[in-house]
């Protein structure tokens, strides 16, 4: 079994593509995911932004602190079903009121109400902070999410910004995609592929 971090921001549509090609991966292949938060609030505090990008990432903190005070007081395993009950209201549903999304994901997963207080609290962002740094650390500061941790040379572990796919492949065309992510990752001293986007995230 292959074991894979993935590290996302609840708001991103881009991390929420690469993870449900990280699903499909599961799938097809012998990999299983631990699923972990970053913030996009994080990692742009203290940058001169648009007002625009400020304002959304004022915003974006309150599903991630949810779901990390949802990691520390019910355990990690409720990450990844929280994960996708947030991107199924956000990006699927088109919900752009977080603490609405918020109140119906904890719903959908069986979590406590009281979790959606922690959208406007502190209280959590010690921990979020940590688990950010843990994500994006090994991968630098000029990304933003996805992140993946996955097995590179010598048994050791790479992490990757991406990939940054749409739409998400399906079936066998998730597992090459990931067969080709392994081959570079077991490669010393690959750092990068990219090319231009062309198209918007597609989620259907």
């Amino acid at each position: 079994m292959t074991a894979v971090d993935f590290y996302f921001d609840p708001v991103c549509p881009w991390a929420w593509m690469t993870s449900r090609w990280m699903l499909e991966v599961e799938q097809v292949r012998d990999v299983e995911v631990s699923w972990h938060v970053m913030s996009l609030s994080v990692l742009n505090d203290g940058r001169d932004l648009p007002q625009e990008y400020a304002d959304f990432l004022a915003r974006a903190w309150g599903p991630v602190r949810v779901v990390i005070a949802a990691e520390q007081q019910h355990g990690s395993g409720v990450v990844g079903a929280l994960y996708t009950a947030l991107g199924n209201g956000i990006h699927l549903e088109g919900e752009s009121d977080y603490d609405l999304a918020i109140a119906k994901a904890l719903a959908e997963v069986g979590l406590p109400a009281s979790l959606a207080d922690a959208a406007h609290t502190d209280e959590f962002d010690a921990a979020l902070r940590a688990s950010h740094h843990l994500g994006m650390d090994p991968v630098g500061e000029d990304v933003g999410t996805p992140v993946i941790h996955v097995p590179g040379p010598a048994g050791g572990t790479v992490a990757f910004f991406g990939p940054v796919v749409s739409p998400a492949p399906k079936g066998e065309a998730a597992g090459r995609l990931w067969d080709g992510v392994l081959a570079v990752a077991g490669t010393p001293g690959f750092f990068e592929l990219k090319r231009s986007r062309d198209v918007e995230p597609m989620f259907d």
